[in-house]
């Protein structure tokens, strides 16, 4: 009789075994699905917010001034320039929205 629950034991422990190896099997089976769920979730969510930018309607001007001041000797057919001030770049930007009226802002 201690033989016969001893099979048991054994058979009780192979079942919960093939019974995580289906729940896993079915959790990696279901992955693809949950993933596309979640970036579906997420395309909507930057649907909602909008464009960010109207290239029809929107006027964009950018001016770069870049200046140095330098000093260039020639010496037996070489030239060497050196650097006196630093360099300096100034950029100026300036953006406007025509058809205000007519653009589209989200919901």
């Amino acid at each position: 009789m201690y033989r016969f629950f001893r099979k048991k034991k054994g058979q009780s422990t192979l079942e919960y075994a093939i019974l995580i190896i289906v729940i896993i099997g079915a959790l990696l089976s279901i992955q693809v699905y949950i993933k596309r769920g979640i970036q579906g979730r997420l395309k909507s969510a930057t649907d909602d917010i909008g464009d960010q930018f109207s290239v029809g309607n929107q006027n964009v001007l950018t001016t770069t001034v870049t200046s140095s001041r330098t000093a260039d000797l020639f010496d037996k057919g070489i030239t060497t320039s050196e650097m006196l001030d630093p360099e300096l770049t100034t950029v100026n930007m300036t953006s406007n929205v025509i058809n205000v009226e007519q653009e589209f802002w989200g919901n």
